[in-house]
């Protein structure tokens, strides 16, 4: 198979980076003597070198933030609206070398790429058109009195944003967007896994119009220290975190110390329930579609499958002869699955996996298996109900089904996990669809639909799930205060 990325070529988007002249803030470069490797998970080769930020470049990327705020917050939805617009098209227009980027530092499939790289480029889109849109009210006091009541909705300052690995283009401007649409300026850390897309992003977005100082990319092996230097600050207002639900926990605490606004999306393990009338065809698709995008490493991603007793046998073939047939290999062969980003990430699934078969599961059907940072798309059954596998969130291409009959029980096994972003369910009837959805505690869920994510919908989830919603409207008030003026008309 080849190593190389094949058709548009992202080695022109990393040159364009100038990875060799440091971090670049307010554009000006700030050299670090202490750099780190991104390597292509498919062949574990070194992609590129990139300059470690530390506290020093954090401390100055919130320097610029601040600086750029008053004026960036003084333009109107309007001008705001039209840098976004141009960024949207601008991502577009390199969609090709966009995803073949992504692929190339995360490892997932070429199709996957271009899906991430258009689903990214719609936030800016979504949020040109909402950027103008942000309205207020205004009427008399209920308690009479001549007084009348304005409400109007401001930004919220500078904002520190902290993205994932597993949508490097997406989670960063799913982020972004509503924060400059909204009138923040913003401080981005990617993950050390993945900090090429962010800053691809970062150029488009300078390239759209955006000016000096209003959003600063700081890549980091250190993100507890970068992160911390910006909670102490009392410049930053915001802090908004896309990770697990373990390291959620902690920033929320030390922000908690400055009454710093978060938003948290954490960890998923979403539930995919079949019933006894459920559409097989339609469920196998969508299960597809829900388990295995972006090879199962999303946080919305199905982990745990119920599906009754009645269909089980006939839902397990289907579903696993379409697992079966799945090509396994780097995106620049084709391959429906790529490999898992890291080894340790493979490590965490074949030890999942392996405690499973240790307490009486076995493996129905399996994909190939390419060895190295590959895991096999894989369906277990004679899973236990209290299995870990079922109670940890997977990120993997793992597939375990438990059979059910009882629905209350169903619904107890569901819910019973701390996490609640995600869930799916496929049944015949429409209203048992709808009502199995409204019993099930999560923040998002599929009614005979195997995706979740869009850039008009609130994304977020409940419980230890997270807190705040991004995209749709919900998304652009969580960079926003609300502010009234209560006026005396005597």
């Amino acid at each position: 198979m080849p190593s190389e990325p094949v058709g548009p070529h992202p080695q022109e988007l990393v040159d364009d980076l100038e990875l060799d002249r440091g971090v670049l803030i307010a554009g000006m470069w700030w050299p670090t003597a202490d750099r780190f490797p991104v390597q292509d998970p498919a062949t574990q080769k070194v992609i590129a070198e990139v300059a470690h930020g530390t506290a020093t470049e954090a401390a100055a990327a919130v320097d610029a933030a601040a600086a750029a705020l008053p004026a960036w917050s003084a333009t109107s939805g309007r001008e705001r609206a039209e840098v976004l617009r141009r960024a949207y098209e601008l991502m577009i227009a390199d969609g090709e070398r966009l995803a073949a980027l992504i692929s190339w530092e995360n490892g997932k499939s070429a199709s996957d790429g271009r899906a991430e790289a258009a689903y990214a480029a719609e936030f800016f889109r979504w949020y040109a058109e909402e950027a103008p849109r942000s309205e207020g009210r205004y009427g008399p006091a209920p308690a009479g009195g001549g007084a009348r009541t304005i409400v109007t909705h401001r930004p919220v300052g500078v904002a520190a944003l902290v993205t994932p690995w597993n949508f490097p283009a997406a989670m960063a401007t799913r982020k972004i967007g509503p924060a400059l649409a909204a009138g923040c300026t913003v401080i981005l850390k990617p993950a050390a896994l993945t900090p090429l897309t962010a800053l691809a992003v970062a150029r488009i977005l300078e390239r759209a119009g955006v000016p000096s100082g209003v959003v600063t990319v700081v890549p980091t092996r250190n993100a507890g220290g970068v992160v911390d230097r910006w909670l102490a600050d009392p410049r930053v207002a915001k802090l908004s975190f896309t990770g697990s639900t373990s390291v959620g926990r902690g920033l929320i605490a030390r922000a908690a110390e400055r009454v710093v606004n978060v938003s948290m999306e954490l960890g998923g393990n979403a539930p995919f329930v079949v019933t006894a009338d459920a559409d097989l065809d339609a469920a196998v698709a969508g299960a597809m579609i829900a388990k295995f995008r972006n090879g199962g490493q999303a946080c919305t991603a199905a982990n745990r499958f119920y599906v009754h007793a009645d269909v089980a046998a006939e839902f397990t073939a289907r579903f696993g002869a379409a697992v079966e047939a799945l090509t396994v290999g780097p995106a620049t062969s084709g391959a429906d699955i790529g490999p898992m980003v890291s080894g340790s990430a493979r490590n965490d699934v074949a030890r999942l996996v392996d405690e499973a078969l240790a307490t009486g599961a076995r493996v129905a059907h399996q994909a190939e298996d390419l060895g190295d940072w590959y895991y096999p798309p894989t369906v277990l059954t004679g899973v236990a109900p209290d299995a870990a596998i079922l109670r940890e969130e997977i990120f993997g291409p793992v597939a375990p089904i438990v059979t059910w009959e009882d629905e209350a029980e169903l619904l107890r096994l569901v819910n019973e996990p701390e996490l609640g972003l995600a869930a799916y369910v496929y049944a015949g009837r429409l209203q048992h669809a709808l009502r199995l959805a409204e019993s099930i505690e999560a923040g998002m869920v599929g009614v005979n639909r195997g995706m979740v994510s869009d850039p008009s919908a609130p994304f977020g989830g409940v419980k230890q799930s997270g807190l705040g919603r991004e995209g749709a409207r919900e998304g652009i008030r969580e960079y926003q205060e609300a502010q009234y003026f209560s006026i005396s008309f005597d």
